[in-house]
């Protein structure tokens, strides 16, 4: 023990012996450019030497070799894979009820006949014996599909047809057939909103056009639900804040009827809005074609405002026309623009053409007879006044809505336990009094926040006495258990 202390306080004289030397060295008291140059400075000085030469050298790195194969087996069993899908919960695992017979007025479920409220049958066309005649001779003479997309051989003659018969019946210069209802908003918006372009959206809107807002890639602003104030302070927001908005694309977005609320969008003051900030709208009438307006041309007739003061007009065949796939419609430029650039036009196949035949048939049916949409709006009103006093719940939707979207007044405090609420509430009217109702349930993909709720799609096939049982049955049951809600 001694022997160590001894050699370690022989250590620390020796090092101090050292700094006194370099100190008192002659080197130590030389003067350079009139400073005087210490030891401290020599020492500091051999210091930052040292530093840099460590610095300068290579870092030490491990001799290369290829990993032998029991690392490889090692480093295989560690590893764990991201999943490709989100983790399966019982929510997803439910089934909806299967249909066993036309999606009509009437329906089979379970080989039981319901009345149908889930189908937006509007006109209540599906199974409309002329448009059953109308698909016969078209398949006869062209076969069910059309192998083909529109601008490689599969362009038929009845799909210029339809495209010349819905320029005329809404009375733009042209029109665009996509073979599917939901393609048209993904890839109509992706085909004229690009890059840095600015396009603000109702946030309410349904799935298949926030699909086409995120493939745009532009800046989307989002303002709330049918809110005008919300939208013109928007706007504002846009223009003043952003001083290469005069230079940018920008475009406003909106449903003419929401099919996530039922709400029916205030045209008039949108389009002053648009003239205003000078922005271009983009309208989706798939629920309001066949619906609104005195002959059924949607939301542009009901507010008497013309036509061309719409940009863009994207609607769904699939509800009012009873048929399948969608259109844009609006000026030459627009359209031809789109059979060039528009994804779901160029690369699909096209529309089959029975489906284009029906389409035809079906304006033709609603031009002859103006009383279906006289019927729908009875049809319409008498549900609505049927189910204004519904315990513990209230209609969020427009009166002239061919959506009755129904809420609960006081929600339980989260979306998955209301829908859980109203999903009990379609189980039983299904159960006890057949009549089949449907939830706005949403998919994972789905960014509304809106409030769910069921959802009915009244139809111009609708009784009286199937809006009586409807309203009745949903009346018993909501009061059975919504029983803490006034």
């Amino acid at each position: 023990m001694d022997t160590t202390i001894s050699v370690f306080t022989s250590m620390l004289r020796d090092a101090s012996d050292w700094v006194t030397w370099i100190s008192e060295a002659p080197f130590a008291r030389a003067v350079v450019f009139g400073v005087n140059i210490g030891g401290h400075l020599f020492v500091e000085g051999l210091l930052l030497v040292v530093i840099l030469f460590l610095l300068s050298q290579k870092s030490y790195k491990p001799p290369k070799r290829p990993l032998t194969k029991k690392e490889i087996d090692e480093l295989c069993d560690e590893w764990v894979p991201e999943p490709l899908i989100p983790t399966i919960t019982d929510e997803m695992k439910s089934e909806p009820p299967v249909l066993e017979s036309a999606a009509g007025p009437h329906t089979t479920v379970n080989g039981k006949v319901v009345v149908n409220f889930t189908s937006a049958n509007y006109l209540g066309l599906l199974g409309n014996e002329k448009l059953l005649e109308t698909c016969t001779r078209a398949l006869e003479k062209y076969g069910v599909g059309s192998c083909g997309p529109r601008g490689f051989y599969g362009t038929i003659d009845v799909h210029l047809d339809c495209e010349s018969r819905i320029a005329n019946f809404l009375g733009t210069p042209d029109s665009i057939l996509y073979s599917y209802g939901l393609s048209t908003m993904f890839s109509a918006i992706p085909a004229f909103c690009k890059k840095g372009d600015v396009i603000v959206a109702d946030e309410g809107v349904h799935w298949g056009i926030q699909n086409g807002l995120q493939l745009s890639r532009s800046t989307i602003m989002y303002f709330k639900h049918n809110d005008m104030e919300s939208l013109r302070n928007t706007l504002e927001k846009v223009t003043q804040e952003n001083k290469r908005a005069k230079k940018l694309r920008r475009y406003i977005v909106v449903e003419a009827v929401y099919q996530n609320s039922g709400q029916i969008a205030p045209l008039d003051e949108i389009i002053r809005l648009k003239e205003k900030y000078r922005f271009r709208v983009l309208l989706d009438e798939s629920n309001s074609l066949g619906v609104l307006g005195s002959s059924g041309k949607g939301l542009t007739e009901y507010y008497n405002v013309l036509v061309d003061k719409i940009d863009i007009i994207t609607a769904t065949m699939g509800h009012a026309l009873a048929t399948e796939g969608g259109f844009c419609t609006g000026s030459t430029r627009v359209i031809e623009h789109q059979r060039l650039s528009s994804s779901g036009y160029v690369f699909s196949a096209s529309l089959p053409p029975y489906l284009a035949s029906a389409a035809i048939k079906a304006f033709d049916i609603l031009k002859e007879n103006p009383d279906l949409i006289t019927k729908l709006r009875e049809n319409i009103n008498t549900l609505f006044k049927g189910l204004q006093y519904i315990q513990g719940m209230e209609i969020a939707s427009d009166p002239l809505s061919p959506i009755v979207f129904l809420r609960l007044k006081k929600s339980t405090g989260s979306s998955k336990s209301d829908l859980k609420l109203l999903e009990d509430i379609a189980d039983r009217v299904l159960k006890e009094d057949s009549v089949f109702v449907v939830t706005s349930k949403r998919s994972t993909l789905d960014k509304c926040n809106l409030p769910v709720g069921l959802r009915l799609f009244v139809s111009a096939g609708h009784s009286e006495s199937d809006l009586e049982k409807a309203s009745e049955s949903l009346k018993r049951v909501a009061a059975s258990l919504l029983t803490d809600q006034s």
